[in-house]
């Protein structure tokens, strides 16, 4: 069965070939605005969905996973920031603050017409930083495409108090424990 990954991220690509599964990459076109009166939570799922079943269009034997990522700060939504200034200021709203980060993950049989949704919460405590600390972080990291504007997997770890999260790939963005247990679900073993 083909497996797909519905995803135009280099770092859910990386993630995904840890699991050494044989694997296509198929970029959807969906729309990542919020729904009005949608918690981030749904978001995530909604998205992750709504990608899953977009990378099987003219696939109808596939196995397509979709993720998406949505972080607030006290509740309020904060996306990937695309310009140093707006990571600037993420990571001064966010520095002594605590950030839940809601990956949501998507597993869609296309062939049975079947799909598997999970919410892997991750709650992130940030340190008290400085501005100088968040500047010469920014000048090395640049995580202005990384939702929360810190790639917790490079330098951005410095920055970081504590995580707590049930999978440690889910802040990263895509969650391998749930996927491992999706894909076992679905007939597919790994390793």
């Amino acid at each position: 069965m083909l497996l797909l990954l519905a995803s135009s991220s280099p770092y859910r690509r990386a993630l995904l070939e840890r699991l050494r599964v044989t694997f296509e990459v198929v970029s959807p076109n969906v729309d990542e605005r919020p729904l009005a009166g949608e918690s981030p939570r749904d978001t995530a799922l909604r998205l992750a969905q709504a990608k899953a079943q977009a990378g099987a269009v003219g696939r109808e034997a596939a196995l397509v996973i979709g993720s998406d990522q949505v972080a607030t700060v006290e509740g309020t939504p904060i996306g990937k920031p695309g310009t140093r200034a707006a990571a600037l200021a993420q990571l001064r709203a966010m520095r002594g603050r605590i950030v839940e980060f809601h990956t949501a993950l998507c597993l869609f049989d296309a062939a049975r017409g079947t799909t598997q949704v999970e919410n892997v919460p991750t709650i992130v405590r940030f340190r008290s930083f400085s501005d100088a600390q968040a500047e010469r972080y920014l000048d090395i990291d640049q995580p202005y495409d990384c939702a929360g504007s810190a790639r917790i997997e490079s330098l951005g770890i410095a920055l970081v108090d504590r995580v707590e999260s049930t999978d440690p790939t889910a802040l990263i963005g895509l969650p391998l424990i749930a996927l491992v247990t999706m894909l076992e679900r679905a007939g597919v073993e790994v390793p």
